[in-house]
């Protein structure tokens, strides 16, 4: 008998009516009270402990103590109730009908019925002991024991339906500080922990591992890694001092080159939507330990896959573009204009040590922000495509002489060859012929700088902040000034061209993005206007280079900052609109060639599967 209470929420001891049949027996002192003291005895076993308060009220006292405690003991029951039923009596004996309802641990409630023997002896009915006065498919030696049916976790599925994370187990290795011994100092241990991981870590630096392992007071998390992984680490790791593994669940993904940084963010995001509802059984098993049989049976319910909007076909891509560059930072962001789908998020070793710089970094957009002076414009009334306007080689308005890359005029031309000669002076001349706040207003309605929550996915939507003086409003008309955007910003700026209207972005599917912020609608004129502006960058302008990739529509851009310029390239081709962008890349010619690798890897022939 159990030495601790079981403390139970609620114990029904209600009895149903008792019929008696047969013989006419006299109930008061018969079978039917005696049955009714058995199940409230039962009831109380459990809450009260009483286990021989139930089991003397049997023919066999001791086998049936041993079989309720069991029973209790293999169900981890937390209450019962006991409904007595129909009585029939025949003489010295009866059959009694009985319903137990278990409450089991997680709020599951299990019932059923069946029925057990009594007998007179002597006047005193008692049950006859049989394990099915506990369960009717009970056989001898065996008792009941709950099982759990664990659900399988769901896993995170890309658009094509592929699965990106699985579950899976990951490793942890941990440096604990207090564990290395004198004459060994820590930053030795780390030293040589970080040689050891390098083939999967590479790049840990000791000294950052020592100062982490000795100012935390507990053991320090060095690196995690996957199962496969782990294998390719050599056995002196764990042999190091104050060096330990531990393993755990995770989702892990099934590429670990596949937008690591952001498969994280989305792993962090979906946990708790992925764990179903287990499911239970009820086993009768033997006093060897087998199971003889299932008694009940209910089914884990596992949650549907999480998809998310990720192409991998576009992300593999993107990935391998912004690889080309190992000298910089690199990232490419692709936006499907049709849906706001988020195709890829890319970038390469170097951006990712700074963190999500793709959809959260802030640049200027330099050139690339034409495409909203130039809608701003022609919203505006001010031009449009065919409008001629000055291109000198530089441009005074108020205290800003605003020149032209390596101070190139065109004098007098159209707008949309301003546009794809990328000439300032032309720009900044329209610029300050609109009112303070158009430019803004423009910006918002392209979807720059507006604020985004998307869930598993950490943006920033940039600025395009209401000048404060007109010199910042002419700086601001080409893209330099105050205003700041990011990758994310300037993809989804495309979409919304290529789209003709507003376009929300979209990562998990059933999480929609919250977005706030005023915007306006912008004329289908203008849209028309900078699709033709666009293309002609491509056909006539500054991205001849990428005029080999079909119908791309783009506006380079490089944003002068102290120590060089960031290389832009943004537009869409079709029903993908992209933001590339090479901070410090110099030459706006090295985004394009960047976008360029992508088109050509993303319109690459899939190879087909080897015959058997």
């Amino acid at each position: 008998m159990r030495s601790s209470r079981v403390t139970v929420a609620a114990v029904l001891a209600a009895v149903l009516a008792v019929a008696a049949t047969a013989c006419g027996t006299d109930v008061s002192g018969g079978p039917g009270p005696a049955a009714a003291r058995f199940g409230q005895a039962l009831a109380r076993a459990l809450n009260d402990h009483d286990v021989s308060g139930a089991a003397n009220l049997t023919d066999s006292p001791d086998a049936a103590a041993q079989g309720i405690r069991a029973t209790f003991d293999g169900l981890q029951a937390t209450g019962v109730e006991v409904k007595i039923g129909q009585v029939r009596t025949s003489g010295a004996t009866s059959v009694v009908d009985y319903e137990y309802v278990w409450k089991l641990p997680k709020n599951r409630v299990w019932d059923y019925r069946g029925t057990f023997d009594m007998e007179s002896n002597g006047g005193v009915w008692q049950v006859r002991w049989e394990p099915t006065a506990l369960h009717p498919n009970l056989g001898a030696n065996q008792t009941m024991v709950l099982r759990s049916l664990p659900a399988t976790k769901a896993s995170v599925n890309s658009s094509s339906g592929g699965s990106i994370l699985v579950p899976g187990v990951i490793t942890r290795i941990t440096l604990d500080a207090s564990k290395v011994q004198a004459p060994t100092t820590v930053l030795e241990v780390a030293t040589q922990l970080a040689q050891a991981l390098a083939p999967v870590t590479p790049g840990l630096d000791p000294v950052g591992i020592t100062e982490q392992a000795t100012s935390l007071g507990r053991p320090y998390v060095v690196t995690t890694v996957d199962q496969k992984d782990l294998q390719k680490l050599p056995g002196v790791v764990t042999e190091l001092p104050g060096v330990a593994e531990s393993e755990q669940s995770d989702m892990v993904p099934t590429d670990r080159t596949f937008a690591p940084a952001l498969m994280s963010s989305i792993k962090q995001n979906v946990q708790g939507r992925l764990d179903g509802t287990d499911g239970w059984s009820v086993i009768a098993q033997a006093d060897t330990g087998a199971q003889v049989g299932v008694l009940t049976e209910t089914d884990p319910k596992p949650k549907p896959s999480v998809f998310v909007s990720i192409s991998p076909i576009a992300q593999a891509a993107a990935q391998a573009a912004v690889n080309t560059r190992t000298d910089k930072q690199a990232m490419m962001v692709v936006i499907k204009p049709s849906t706001g789908d988020i195709l890829a998020v890319a970038q390469n070793p170097q951006a990712d040590k700074m963190g999500s710089l793709a959809t959260s970094g802030l640049y200027p957009p330099g050139s690339t922000g034409k495409i909203v002076t130039g809608i701003a414009a022609m919203e505006q009334g001010v031009a449009d495509p065919t409008t001629v306007v000055p291109c000198p080689a530089t441009i005074t308005i108020g205290q800003r002489e605003v020149p032209n890359y390596n101070r190139f005029s065109l004098g007098d031309v159209s707008m949309q060859e301003a546009f794809a000669a990328s000439c300032n002076t032309a720009f900044a001349f329209l610029g300050n012929k609109l009112p303070p706040d158009k430019l803004h207003q423009t910006s918002a309605s392209l979807g720059i700088g507006l604020d985004y929550t998307i869930p598993g996915l950490d943006v920033a939507g940039g600025q395009y902040p209401v000048p404060k003086d007109p010199t910042t409003k002419v700086e601001d008309s080409f893209g330099q000034g105050q205003v700041l955007v990011s990758p994310f910003a300037m993809a989804l700026a495309a979409a919304t061209v290529a789209h003709g209207g507003p376009v929300v972005p979209q990562l998990i599917a059933g999480q929609p993005t919250k977005v706030g912020g005023a915007r306006d609608t912008v004329p289908p004129t203008a849209f028309d206007g900078m699709r033709a502006m666009m293309r002609a960058v491509v056909q006539s302008g500054t991205a001849l280079l990428i005029g080999g990739e079909g119908d791309v529509y783009g506006k380079t851009g490089e944003a002068e900052v102290d120590g060089g310029s960031h290389a832009w390239f943004v537009g869409y081709r079709g029903d993908l609109a992209f933001a590339t962008l090479i901070p410090f890349g110099g030459s706006s010619d090295n985004a394009v060639a960047v976008t360029k690798t992508f088109f050509d890897r993303y319109d690459a022939p899939v190879p087909s599967a080897p015959a058997n």
